[in-house]
């Protein structure tokens, strides 16, 4: 067990290394904008996330490479110690401004004092780096530019991944980069060398960033605000630095030209990579970037019919802009709001498919929430599987096809069972979510389905508000989102395993440093001594993805062998774009 801890605190200590060249980085705004009192918070955040990462570091230095289990123990508890030291600019500036040392601080508003209070802090910490976009400010434009710039790059940064950030900048030699990679909810890869793969991935975001700004410069928006909320939308987090976020503007170049940007933010990382070397092709032979594409063309167009049969606007033309901006927003997991609070504008059917649009969110392997688009595509294709499959003799070899893989009843099965649960486990905390700010919110204040819509948002890290969320809220309720934006941005999996380490101890061995197993088959256990030889025998049996064929005239009852379950499908990854990139 202590070894165990010794190997998660050095990755930690490591990612807070990181996170502290963030906050020194930042102090650039300040000097720039003239904010020369904020200078000291930031100053010391990042002296105390250096020092508290050496000293873990250098504590735990010599500790074994992460395994399976310490990768998503690591990724958990590494997430949230960042939102923990990301929080102390928000709180530092705000009672700098309170105690006015005499570095000309201007005096306290309403919407910086709410900083005050750690847990406000944390909120917003939390909320920037899973991407999520929920806040407790009160007036955007009433923050001062450090506070605006640092709520976007938590965004920005957030949206890639912590992880993939200490990759980039202190590669950890051996399997341990890979393990800590795959712990974050992903495992595309675009080159065969993980350390290759993610700095490629940093290239690609900061150009189309880059692209971002220049566009939302080109259609009017001013260039402070094009530089923020081009890395809040490519990154899908959805800050804003103004008080109506995108509506401030009233602009339809500025909605339309924002939706490619989120677009881009819901598109996997390898098939970006595919789209600047001129593979447009295979950009659009991808199956998960041809469901992204179909349902947001099709989502958009139903809210639409739904806004204009509800007579929510007065033209086609207005419900089609908003239609079609909050549905791109929902689903990329953006946040971005035109239509201003949709709990008391729009009707329950609309805000119900916004919901289902955050539920599912777009590509695996790309920077938004929510379930996840390849898994609603297992779950749909894996169901008519299993129910046509009574229509099938016995004896038939079937083959399930997931994009231009063709998978055996093993590994379909994998794949389906793994779609299924976490699925499943999204579906039991949103629910659980759901009673929980039943419980503790006024009682008649708010809707069932405006209660369902806010935490679908706050769980899948959208950032879209039925008007409930603000720094008024029961403290109750800001815990409550707290935890459904971690479990949210790490797929559930990797927090339970550490809430379970930490309540019953870690049982890790030496196995863990194993290359980890595929898909659901990772969690089988090997077969025990002598278990072979309860099989029939094979030497009469022809292979055919598992299935044993009796000879004619063999006469024997068929059986089903089952071989070693196939090697991992990782839980994260894309269909089949790393094919092409590696």
């Amino acid at each position: 067990m202590r070894e165990d801890i010794r190997t998660i605190c050095y990755d930690v200590g490591r990612i807070l290394q990181a996170l502290s060249g963030m906050l020194f980085l930042s102090l650039v705004v300040p000097v720039v904008w003239g904010e020369f009192y904020a200078v000291p918070a930031l100053l010391v955040s990042g002296a105390l996330a250096y020092g508290t990462g050496a000293v873990m570091e250098r504590s735990c230095r010599g500790a074994k490479e992460p395994g399976k289990l310490h990768g998503m123990m690591t990724a958990a508890s590494s997430w949230l110690v960042v939102a923990v030291f990301g929080s102390l600019p928000f709180l530092l500036v705000a009672w700098t401004q309170a105690l006015q040392p005499g570095l000309g601080a201007p005096p306290l508003n309403d919407t910086v004092a709410a900083f005050q209070h750690p847990l406000n802090a944390l909120f917003e910490s939390m909320s920037g780096y899973t991407g999520t976009g929920l806040t407790m400010t009160v007036h955007e434009d009433d923050l001062p530019r450090t506070l605006q710039w640092w709520r976007s790059f938590t965004e920005w940064v957030g949206g890639v991944g912590v992880i993939v950030l200490t990759t980039a900048i202190l590669a950890r030699p051996g399997s341990g980069s890979l393990t800590l990679y795959e712990s974050e909810a992903r495992s595309e890869k675009i080159h065969p060398s993980i350390v290759s793969t993610v700095r490629s991935i940093w290239w690609i975001f900061l150009l189309f960033t880059f692209v971002a700004i220049l566009l939302l410069w080109l259609v009017g928006m001013p260039l402070w605000d094009a530089i923020n909320h081009a890395m809040t939308g490519l990154s899908t987090g959805g800050f804003s630095v103004t008080d109506q976020s995108i509506a401030t503007y009233d602009s339809p170049a500025i909605d339309f030209a924002l939706q490619p940007v989120m677009l881009l933010g819901s598109i996997a990382f390898p098939v970006h990579y595919l789209i600047l070397k001129g593979e447009l092709r295979n950009f659009y032979a991808d199956l998960q970037t041809r469901w992204v594409l179909l349902s947001f063309a099709g989502g958009a167009a139903v809210l639409t019919g739904f806004l204009l049969a509800n007579g929510t606007y007065a033209t086609a033309f207005e419900a089609f802009r908003y239609g079609s901006f909050q549905f791109v927003s929902a689903a990329s997991c953006a946040g971005f709001q035109t239509a201003g609070d949709l709990g008391s504008t729009w009707s329950a059917e609309s805000q119900l498919l916004v919901s289902f649009a955050m539920v599912v969110g777009a590509a695996a392997g790309s920077t938004v929430g929510g379930i996840k688009i390849i898994r609603a595509a297992t779950l749909a294709k894996g169901t008519v599987y299993r129910v046509t499959s009574v229509f099938y003799p016995r004896s038939a070899v079937r083959r399930f096809r997931l994009d231009d893989r063709v998978l055996s009843e093993e590994e379909a099965a994998a794949e389906f069972q793994e779609a299924a649960i976490i699925s499943f486990l999204w579906a039991v905390f949103l629910v659980l979510g759901v009673f929980v700010l039943l419980v503790v919110l006024p009682a008649g204040e708010f809707t069932l389905e405006n209660v369902f819509f806010e935490v679908a948002s706050a769980q899948g890290n959208v950032g879209l508000s039925a008007g409930i969320t603000g720094p008024g809220m029961p403290t109750a309720a800001k815990v409550l989102f707290l935890f459904n934006m971690w479990i949210g941005r790490l797929e559930i999996i990797p927090v339970l395993v550490l809430l379970r380490g930490l309540f019953r101890g870690s049982t890790a061995t030496h196995e863990t440093a194993r290359p980890p197993a595929r898909g659901l088959a990772a969690g089988r256990e090997r077969p025990r001594p002598g278990a072979e030889r309860a099989r029939p025998p094979r030497t009469d049996a022809r292979w055919d993805g598992g299935a044993r064929r009796p000879e004619p005239g063999d006469g024997r009852t068929r059986h089903r062998l089952r071989p070693r379950p196939p090697g991992i499908r990782g839980s994260y990854r894309t269909a089949r774009v790393s094919l092409h990139c590696c």
